[in-house]
Order: C-alpha cells, then structure tokens, then sequence
C-alpha cells in the first residue's frame, strides 16, 4: 500500500508544489484581485511587462542554454543538433518574413502555442512514469491535458475582437463561428465529465491517487480557460499564461542543475553550468537569464518596437529599422533564441537525446 501512495514527485513535495504547481493558481489569485480594467483590456502597465514578459516569458528561454549550449558534454554528444537548429530556424524565419511580417509571426506564433501545449503534456508524462502504459487512464490524461488547452484556443480563433494576441496583433487565425465554439465546448465537458469519473474508479479500486499530476491538470485547466476564455484582457492573458509556463520550467531545468551538481556528475571545471550547480549557481543562472532578456528586449526595442524607451534608456541610439529586407534578415535573428527555444525543447528532454 505504501508504494502505491508513494507521489511521483520530480525533485521533493515541497519543490514541485511550489514552482511547477503552485504559479498558475497564484496567477489566478492575483488576476482576480487586479481592477476591471486589467482584467478586460488591452492595457498593461510598464512594470507589469518588465516582471512577466521580460523577467519570465523572455528569460526562461534562455534556461535552455544550460540544457544545451552550457552544458559541455551534452553538446559534444549533440553538436550536430545544437548547431543545426539555429541555422535552420534562421533561415525558415527569413524566408518567411520576406513573404510578409504578419507570415512570420504567425508561423512563430503557432509554433510558439504547440510548444506550450505540449510542456503541460511532456510535465504530466513526467507526472505519469511510473504508471502502466496504453491503458484506458493514459489515454484520458493524454486527453484531458489537450482539451484543456486547445479548447481555449478553439475558442479564441472563433472569437475575434480579443483584447491580446500571442505576438502581434492578429497573428491568429480568427474568425466567428458559434457552432464549432458550442461543440467544442459539450466535447471538452464530456472529457472532464470522465476523466474525473476515472480518477475516481481508480481510486476506489487501487487507493491510488496522483496528487501532482491532478494538480498539473487543474492548473493547466484553469490557466488557459480563465486566460482566454473567461477574461479578456492583456494583463490577465499574460499573467496566466507566462506565469503559469515559464515559472514551471526555469524549475524544472534548475533542478536538473542541482541535482547533477550534488551528484558530482559535472567535471568541465570552466564550464558555467558547472557554476551553476554551486551553492551560489542559483543567482548566477537567474542572474544569467535576466540580463540575456533584457539584452535581447534592449535590441528589439532600439531596434523594431520603440515600445519602452524608458526601460531600455541604453539602446535608444540605435536606429529604428524599416527597410523590409533588413528587417527580413534582423527578426528572425533577434528571435533565433525562442525559435532555437522551441525546436530544441521538442529534443532535448527526451531519454535518447540526454
């Protein structure tokens, strides 16, 4: 009986529930106390862009790096991979922007929402590793977790006139269409309906209850419905959908660094990810990425938005680009870290590429 009460925790109960699980429920917490406005308008204050796109949305992406480029061994055995990827996601985003700006963030933006979708999946696959496979309980958390995520974005694409979008504005698809929001809908409640009559029998039959990988599903659940459907508004769209992302998994990469550095796996002296796994390494790997977010942020702003001179006071003398086939070639190079970002992550934590 004990080991079938055993939790599958990723690093302790303590650890799990507070970066991976917790973040969307506090995300939901603060949406609700912020004014009407925030939660049903575009508007979004400076500082609140600074904490949640810049310090989180745009800074985990770099915590790849310690999974890839920093780590001296993985990349000696992935080379190939690492140095490939980023050539290509250079040049596909090139091609593309020469057809258009809109082309190539929308390409970006879809690639972008998969790769959301499917860490809620590869964090329950964790979740769920112990656990038998292709039975009948597997196939409803493959389910659940992809119903509540893409039901949301069903309901978005038929839904115009929201008050935020992924990257740009109108970089979805979008367009009216009650019917297939309907029937959404019914299908994503039938799905909830019996997964939850299956945790049930599961329960009452093994005495087997899989608190983290539930909590994962819930906030998942919550997240994208609150950010999307129930709210409208910039604000809360981002606060349930960056937090509730980029929290979980600047985590769960820390905790691979530790947990390697404890075990005294990391022997390329110089490296920084061997830094990193020091008793000091937690403030040098946020320290890292917060400076590489403001950096890239730094560039993109002097150089394309012109959004927020006043927090990126230092690159205001760089020239504003125009010309389309610079900006052809200067897009998909500031955004080569989340492109790189995105296709690497679809690699680097399976058992095979580790």
């Amino acid at each position: 009986m004990e080991e079938n009460t055993r939790q599958p925790w990723i690093k302790t109960a303590v650890y799990d529930s507070v970066f991976i699980l917790l973040p969307p429920f506090l995300a939901m917490v603060v949406v609700g106390l912020l004014p009407e406005r925030f939660r049903h308008s575009a508007d979004m204050p400076v500082m609140s862009w600074v904490l949640l796109v810049l310090f989180v949305d745009v800074a985990h992406v770099y915590s790849t790096l310690y999974n890839t480029y920093f780590d001296k061994a993985r990349f000696e055995r992935r080379k190939k991979l690492f140095i490939t990827v980023p050539i290509i996601c250079f040049l596909v985003g090139f091609v593309l922007h020469l057809f258009g700006g809109i082309v190539f963030w929308r390409a970006l933006a879809y690639v972008a929402v998969f790769h959301f979708i499917r860490q809620q999946y590869g964090f329950m696959r964790i979740y769920t590793r112990d656990d038998p496979k292709h039975n009948l309980s597997t196939v409803m958390d493959s389910l659940v977790i992809y119903s509540a995520t893409l039901y949301p974005l069903i309901y978005w694409h038929c839904t115009p006139g929201r008050n935020f979008n992924w990257f740009v504005n109108n970089d979805f698809i979008s367009g009216s269409s009650e019917n297939v929001k309907f029937y959404a809908g019914i299908l994503y409640l039938l799905i909830l309906i019996v997964y939850v009559i299956n945790e049930l029998f599961r329960l009452l039959n093994t005495g087997n209850f899989n608190l983290p990988k539930n909590v994962l599903i819930a906030g998942t659940a919550v997240s994208w419905y609150l950010g999307i459907v129930w709210f409208n508004g910039d604000l809360a769209f981002t606060m349930l959908n960056v937090v509730s992302h980029g929290i979980p998994y600047m985590a769960l990469v820390w905790q691979g660094i530790s947990k390697t550095g404890s075990e005294g796996k990391v022997k390329a002296a110089r490296s920084v990810w061997r830094l990193s796994a020091r008793w000091y390494g937690l403030f040098l790997f946020l320290g890292s990425l917060f400076l590489l977010a403001y950096l890239e942020e730094g560039l993109w702003d002097g150089f394309v938005w012109h959004e927020h001179l006043g927090v990126f006071g230092i690159f205001n003398w760089l020239p504003h680009v125009n010309n389309d086939f610079l900006l052809a070639l200067l897009v998909p190079l500031l955004s080569l870290p989340q492109s790189t970002h995105y296709m690497l992550d679809a690699f680097i934590w399976r058992k095979k590429y580790a």
